[in-house]
């Protein structure tokens, strides 16, 4: 007689939101064996993102809702260690950080997956909206059916070996066959709105006040590209590449816009929007997912950018853009395309003098 083939156990990341409660309820009707979980990782005032207490209860809900087990995990530290810390150095560096790929890579795709293996459980899923593709080379992560909602951008750095243990129910259609979805089931998130903010800086406090607890704020001269001193600000460290709000008055009447901040000699390079752009964005980190694809890829450089024509060097030390690009903040991720399936990505690098 055959064995009996055992049902799969899924641990669902349940944020509060809409998508990851349908995703618990698609999976539920799939026939697995699934539990959801909401992991605990601000301990801080929440009211934007996905770590308020509400949030909690509104996942607690969804899961009773559909009559599954519901736990709470505590990553505080893990996520105070590799998201909140490094964050606020990052700023200090003169950096741009995406908190959020952060967050994806250190806590809900490893510290979650390790736990959720240590329970039993065969294979974790979110809510997010991205694909799972099998191709020659292996599993890939595909944009999600819904474009003007696909998070293959911040879940880029996935590679086949956690694709093998995830499950991604609601990349399969769009919001709003989501909502719904959800408004069918009678789920409490049904029209809840979606997460935008950084989850740890709240409306009322501000990335000012956030970071001024954390790390010396210091004035800095703002500079044009010839070198010549036409003003200062009183904190260099809430700058970043592209911004134009936040430099005070500049003078010489035409709007100027942030080239380069320079951390170690606190100083702003400004010029025109035409000087924004540029020809070429150099890289750290990156990583191709299989081998260097040497012809033309598309490539993205913010979660809900639209992406452009590039080369990228082999060794994946620069993007070459096929047509000039607002130069990119260093720190913001960067992230290649073929058939909408993602081949590479790291990180736009600094490099002094780069807005020349």
């Amino acid at each position: 007689m055959a064995a009996k083939t055992r049902t799969k156990r899924v641990l669902v990341a349940m944020s509060g939101g809409v998508d990851s409660s349908v995703a618990a309820a698609r999976l539920l009707d799939a026939g697995y064996e699934i539990a959801g979980v909401t992991m605990k990782l601000w301990g801080g005032p929440s009211d934007t993102g996905c770590c308020s207490v509400s949030d909690v209860d509104d996942a607690r809900w969804a899961a009773d809702e559909l009559g599954i087990e519901h736990h709470v995990f505590n990553f505080g530290d893990d996520f105070e260690r590799h998201v909140v810390a490094p964050y606020a150095a990052d700023h200090a560096a003169g950096l741009t950080p995406n908190p959020c790929v952060e967050c994806n890579r250190h806590i809900k795709f490893d510290r979650l997956l390790h736990r959720a293996e240590a329970l039993g459980f065969d294979l974790v899923a979110t809510g997010h909206h991205a694909r799972i593709v099998s191709t020659a080379a292996g599993l890939r992560l595909r944009r999600g059916a819904d474009t003007g909602k696909d998070q293959s951008y911040v879940l880029h750095m996935l590679g086949p070996e956690v694709l093998a243990r995830l499950l991604l129910p609601a990349g399969e259609t769009t919001k709003q066959q989501v909502r719904r979805e959800a408004e069918e089931r009678g789920l409490v998130t049904a029209n809840k709105p979606d997460s935008q903010e950084v989850c740890f800086i709240t409306t009322a406090q501000g990335r000012r006040r956030f970071l001024s607890q954390r790390i010396p704020m210091r004035p800095g001269r703002v500079v044009d590209t010839s070198g010549a001193q036409v003003g200062s600000v009183e904190s260099l460290e809430l700058l970043t590449v592209g911004q134009r709000r936040g430099l005070g008055a500049l003078g010489g009447g035409s709007p100027r816009y942030v080239l380069d901040v320079d951390a170690q000699s606190a100083t702003v390079t400004v010029g025109s929007l035409a000087e924004l752009d540029c020809q070429a964005t150099p890289l750290t980190g990156w990583r191709w997912m299989d081998q260097p694809v040497s012809g033309e890829v598309l490539v993205q450089t913010s979660a809900h950018g639209v992406a452009a024509a590039a080369t990228i060097d082999a060794d994946g030390e620069q993007v070459r853009w096929i047509e000039p690009r607002r130069r990119v903040a260093p720190g913001q991720a960067v992230v290649a395309y073929q058939d909408d399936i993602v081949i590479g990505g790291g990180a736009a690098a600094m490099v002094a003098g780069s807005y020349s």
